[in-house]
């Protein structure tokens, strides 16, 4: 293939392995210019730069993007054909220390969570539990009283959103009808992290190669990291398809996935970045859906966002809640966040951006061990939009109650992160987002922390309601009581008819016999918040990885959605 192409452009093809370029020429040149272009300053001789291209084609605009004021007087540029792969191996040599660099200081200082150490979060921590005693100590303010309340009050915003968010989605629905393929579709770039997800790599190869798109357009990028000696081995040894490759990253601190993907981006070639998980399992025309309405949004629509399901929905009574949970939020609340102009927090995969976006707001903070709903928070700010699109990516639902208690623990721990990272500067963000968008941010992380971190309050209400005598709660009044069983009934009756209402599909409709058990549900996460806020103090970047693999292989694809 290079000998023929080549051939066509009249130039001569080189093996880096055999003639590497002067360290010299090429250290002189960004990095990042050369990896989207496809190109490496080779070698200058008689007052010629040669340069190893992988993209003939490509060359002038390599050149100019080189050389943005033109070449030194005196000299000329010629290229030379080498393969696409051994120019980033040599440029990920070279370059080695600049690129691991970028990859954890991509996004601003000001919007990364790399300036809240630990220590300082425990302090802040510390002061405002030594306030709260203070309170409670000096009265006559009740402290239990105070908790509570802030707790009822989080719950009734967050079902206010929740209302809102699903009356705006169903009263305006989306177009049924998808736009049509561009006939020149663009090259669409996937990042997929893995590390030590050697008993899912099988599985994740054949799921992409479901994927229904001109191969000659799809660029899929296996991100690995350096030190996972038994993933890439499981990688290496299966057959890949000539639009899927590796990229290792180099070996530092932290180990996240957004660092990875930092470092990844680089080297894709799309115009269009997007995000799968190990254990993702996408609808085949996904990308065809994303391509076609990218093309027909306007330029400020910078996200697309797909839903997510499980394919092991059924496995037990954990996954049917986190089936209902996850119906419920990328079915029916975010795409209503969404039409309601809110910002919009992403989930982890299933998400695709405009490249230029994706590098003007800063990527993934390498630090923010929830990377999706910060970088969700940022395209808001920097005026971008984001749109919630009718395709579906189906993955493994955590099936253990450790297992999901560590994974929401790192989400909750990222959800702090983020709020504490945005609101450092308060004014700022209300300038950036407006007064509308600034009061959906903390509508929804505000009260999904308080709600999290206080739910054993509500608990102790319901003891109340049920005619337990607490001597710390003033509630316990008659026409208290009254209001206290109406308010947390009307909750739970919330919570169960949204998850009717997402689940309505014909392939979902199975999980409704489970909607009342989701009042046991959410107490695991309220433990997974302690966890999430004892780790912001004593380990802020740790990444609690959700191993994969355990509901392999694949149950049968479900029939298409029937509408209710």
């Amino acid at each position: 293939m290079l000998d023929l192409l080549a051939r066509a452009f009249a130039c001569q093809r080189i093996d880096l392995a055999l003639t590497p370029p002067d360290p010299a020429l090429a250290l002189a040149h960004d990095p990042a210019l050369c990896l989207r272009h496809q190109c490496l300053p080779w070698r200058d001789r008689d007052g010629t730069i040669w340069i190893a291209t992988a993209a003939p084609d490509d060359f002038p605009r390599a050149l100019a993007a080189l050389f943005p004021l033109g070449l030194p007087p005196g000299l000329q540029a010629r290229p030379v054909v080498a393969s696409r792969d051994a120019i980033q191996r040599a440029l990920a040599d070279l370059h080695r220390a600049p690129l691991t660099q970028r990859m954890v200081t991509r996004t601003a200082t000001a919007l990364s969570a790399r300036t809240h150490p630990g220590r300082a979060l425990g302090s802040m921590i510390a002061i405002l539990l030594s306030c709260l005693l203070a309170l409670w100590v000096a009265g006559p303010l009740n402290l239990p009283d105070l908790l509570t309340s802030l707790a009822i009050g989080a719950v009734a915003v967050a079902s206010q959103l929740k209302v809102s968010a699903a009356l705006r989605h169903l009263t305006r629905p989306d177009d049924l009808i998808p736009p049509p393929l561009p006939e020149d579709p663009p090259m669409v770039s996937i990042l997929v992290p893995l590390y030590r997800e050697t008993r899912i790599a099988s599985a994740l190869l054949k799921r992409l190669e479901r994927l229904d798109y001109p191969g000659d357009r799809l660029d899929i990028l296996l991100v690995l990291e350096e030190s996972d000696d038994l993933t890439a081995s499981a990688i290496h040894s299966a057959r890949l398809p000539p639009w899927v490759r590796t990229v290792t990253v180099p070996e530092g601190r932290p180990r996240t996935k957004p660092r990875a993907m930092n470092y990844a981006l680089d080297f894709a070639l799309g115009e269009i970045i997007g995000v799968y998980d190990a254990e993702d399992a996408p609808d085949p025309d996904q990308i065809r859906k994303v391509v076609a309405r990218f093309a027909a949004a306007p330029p400020r629509v910078a996200c697309l966002q797909g839903a997510l399901d499980y394919y092991n929905t059924y496995e037990n009574w954990i996954t049917r809640c986190f089936a209902i949970e996850y119906n419920t939020w990328f079915r029916l609340i975010m795409p209503g966040m969404a039409k309601l102009g809110f910002p919009v927090p992403l989930g982890g995969t299933t998400i695709f951006f405009r490249r230029a976006a994706l590098e003007q707001v800063g990527a993934w903070d390498a630090h923010n061990v929830t990377e999706d709903a910060d970088l969700g928070m940022r395209l808001a700010r920097f005026g971008y939009r984001t749109e919630v699109i009718d395709t579906t990516t189906r993955e493994e639902a955590s099936a253990r109650p450790v297992q999901w208690m560590r994974q929401r623990s790192r989400w909750l721990k990222g959800y702090l992160m983020t709020y504490m990272v945005h609101m450092r500067r308060p004014l700022a963000l209300l300038r950036d987002l407006g007064p509308w968008q600034f009061l959906g941010f903390q509508a929804h992380f505000l009260t999904a922390i308080l709600h999290f971190t206080l739910a054993p309050m509500l608990w102790l209400l319901w003891l109340v309601v049920f005619g337990v005598d607490l001597p710390l709660l003033h509630m316990d009044t008659a026409p208290a009581m009254r209001r206290l069983a109406l308010a947390l009934l009307g909750f739970e009756v919330l919570t169960i008819l949204l998850g009717a209402i997402a689940t309505r599909r014909a392939t979902h409709r199975a999980l409704w016999p489970w909607l009342p058990t989701l009042h046991l549900y959410w107490p695991m996460g309220c433990i997974a918040m302690w966890k999430a806020l004892i780790e912001l103090i004593a380990a802020p970047y740790y990444w609690d990885k959700t191993p994969h693999g355990h509901s392999l292989p694949d149950a049968p694809p479900d029939p298409p959605d029937q509408p209710p």
